[in-house]
């Protein structure tokens, strides 16, 4: 029986399972313990956020396949999740996680074996880790495989990209919203209130990733603050929106300048981001790496002599995420020898943040790799998005 909450076919999710089997398989593994939602969520369609308290599944290089969950969470699994398997940890004082998963392991005749286990996640914490190396040490063998599914989830399938380009229609949705509402005088709060009614009322998914919006000295955080304040006049607002659609991400990145005064090295800088934006999104082709596409940014970025401002990443690949994160691994960043495939899909952002003249400006789109020129899915204006200024 399907769950009521299916996102993809039952074929699509055997697909993936028979190819983390495989990969499981060629690195001599006899199974793999996940604690990464996102995964899980990708091999049988589990959403829950029961992560942050403690959910694991283990698969098994056979047909095995189980949750390892708690009572909060049975409904959520039974909603959302292709696996009827579930064994239950029984939240109480003396009863350690640790030995629900060896009793998982059990159950599939896995002692002495090797199994996989997924260290690069918020789904594991270290005390859980610590505890899982203490009961299972000598029992079988545990093997750092952080990152047999998340390779494989890098090539997205139809149904994927379908939800990505769902999620950046979203997204452009908002970016008018911002750029209608972006004036002096206007609360920050009220925007974010209304990006976040535009999101919802689209049927997409609150963003993984608190979306860092901010003006003045907070416009130059590439993280989310707290505390609300109001547009100024000769102003910089930044704006980085994202959303999700079934989980899946899409987001994008911006500046607005308020006038009536706009400073020309503003205008300078955006000069810069939309020429290695642009640099970036001619080198996003299959072949080329993800090193290549740092290099086209930090090149023309340099060319216009802002090496001082630049980042040391410009951007990453998206997918299906929870909190805290919509960001994924590979990040762009200098000299990443991974090679660019059709159906990859990228965020990059061209970001410059000068510390000594206080300003900031960035631009960022997210794109599909095809067989030839990128698909961009979120679009932001090229031009400088200037607003109550008279006389520009």
């Amino acid at each position: 029986m399907s769950p009521p909450n299916q996102h993809f076919t039952l074929d699509e999710f055997q697909r993936r399972q028979s190819a983390v089997r495989e990969a499981l398989a060629a690195r001599g593994l006899d199974g793999l313990l996940l604690f990464k939602i996102e995964d899980m969520y990708w091999l049988t369609g589990l959403d829950t956020d029961g992560f942050c308290v403690f959910h694991a599944m283990f698969l098994g290089t056979d047909a095995g396949l189980t949750h390892i969950s708690r009572t909060a969470d049975v409904a959520n699994v039974r909603y959302s999740s292709i696996c009827e398997d579930i064994h239950l940890w029984i939240d109480t004082e003396g009863a350690p996680k640790s030995a629900a998963v060896k009793d998982t392991l059990a159950s599939h005749n896995m002692a002495g074996k090797r199994i996989g286990i997924q260290l690069d996640t918020m789904g594991l914490t270290p005390r859980l880790h610590e505890e899982l190396k203490a009961e299972l040490d000598g029992w079988c063998e545990l093997v750092d495989a952080s990152d047999v599914v998340r390779t494989l989830r890098l090539v997205k399938s139809p149904a994927e990209l379908d939800y990505i380009r769902r999620a950046g229609g979203i997204v452009n949705t908002c970016r008018d919203v911002a750029i209608a509402e972006a004036r002096p005088g206007a609360f920050e709060g009220d925007i974010m209130g209304k990006l976040w009614h535009t999101t919802f009322a689209e049927d997409g998914d609150p963003p993984a990733h608190r979306s860092p919006i901010g003006n003045g000295a907070s416009a130059l955080n590439t993280r989310y603050t707290t505390r609300r304040k109001y547009v100024g006049e000769n102003d910089q607002i930044t704006f980085e929106l994202g959303a999700g659609y079934r989980h899946y991400h899409a987001t994008d990145m911006f500046v607005v300048l308020t006038g009536p005064r706009v400073d020309p090295r503003h205008l300078r800088m955006h000069d810069a981001c939309r020429d290695a934006l642009f640099a970036v999104q001619n080198t996003l082709r299959a072949g080329n790496t993800v090193g290549d596409l740092y290099e086209a940014h930090g090149a023309t970025l340099a060319k216009h002599g802002y090496e001082h401002a630049l980042l040391a990443a410009c951007g990453y690949t998206m997918g299906a995420t929870w909190p805290p994160t919509w960001m994924e691994q590979p990040m762009i960043y200098a000299d990443n020898p991974l090679v660019l495939e059709p159906n990859m899909t990228f965020f990059t952002h061209m970001v410059l943040v000068d510390h000594d003249t206080g300003l900031t400006m960035s631009l960022g789109e997210q794109a599909i790799v095809t067989a030839g020129e990128p698909e961009i899915v979120t679009t932001v204006p090229h031009e400088p998005i200037i607003v109550g200024a008279a006389d520009l």
